[in-house]
């Protein structure tokens, strides 16, 4: 979209999504997974509707993997004077109903500011969506395997995935949370090796192709119910 093609949307709708994401390690997946993740969801659901998409936030909150390479992590004020600027941004022009997809766990506590935010302006309306959290996801992976997080098989689809990167075929036991929680960086490195939390690696594209349908249906519901 250009500038002009912006205006003219305008004038009959007022909705948009802004996915949200992160630069960190998913072990043998892409750095970029979350924000992929977050991006493609939202454009996949917003395409039928003609909903325009923001170009994803690629920087999250991520301290705890600073001691894998690649990894970038923004400091939650950063975060939420980024945030405002785009809100500030988008309600200026006309947009009023504003979507965010979430892809990234350490940028959840940005939910409660955007609440916050929201009540501060005149008839804007914010929905925070953390995608994989989502009640008919979550129900879909527990029917599939309920060992599942970070880095594991959940997160392992077609496009997150990097060419001629064998994934491991085990089951890892899930990670200690409490431990991984009080853990430094170099300490959390040591306790999840390649960094996946716990789970296979992989499972059938099949299977993957569900759960990518439910999220974005899912997704695409809270743009048409307001």
């Amino acid at each position: 979209m250009n500038w002009i093609d912006v205006e003219n949307y305008l004038k009959n709708d007022d909705r948009c999504i802004f996915p949200i994401g992160s630069t960190e390690q998913h072990a043998y997946l892409s750095l970029a997974t979350d924000n992929i993740l977050a991006e493609k969801i939202s454009v996949d659901a917003a395409e039928p509707l003609n909903i325009p998409v923001l170009p994803v936030m690629n920087f999250g909150h991520t301290p705890l993997f600073m001691a894998y390479p690649g990894t970038i992590s923004l400091r939650l004020e950063t975060l939420r004077l980024v945030i405002t600027d785009i809100l500030n941004s988008l309600t200026t022009y006309g947009f009023k109903r504003i979507l965010i997809v979430n892809g990234h766990g350490g940028n959840m506590p940005l939910e409660e500011f955007v609440n916050e935010w929201m009540l501060q302006q005149e008839s804007v309306k914010v929905k925070f969506h953390n995608w994989w959290r989502a009640q008919g996801v979550w129900k879909k992976v527990q029917e599939i395997d309920s060992v599942a997080s970070h880095a594991s098989w959940m997160e392992n689809f077609e496009w997150t995935r990097l060419k001629n990167v064998k994934m491991p075929d085990f089951q890892k036991p899930m990670v200690n949370f409490e431990l991984l929680k009080a853990s430094s960086p170099e300490q959390a490195r040591k306790i999840l090796d390649e960094g996946n939390y716990g789970g296979y690696f992989y499972k059938d594209d099949e299977i993957m192709n569900e759960l990518w349908n439910i999220a974005v249906n899912e997704t695409r519901e809270l743009l048409i119910k307001w």
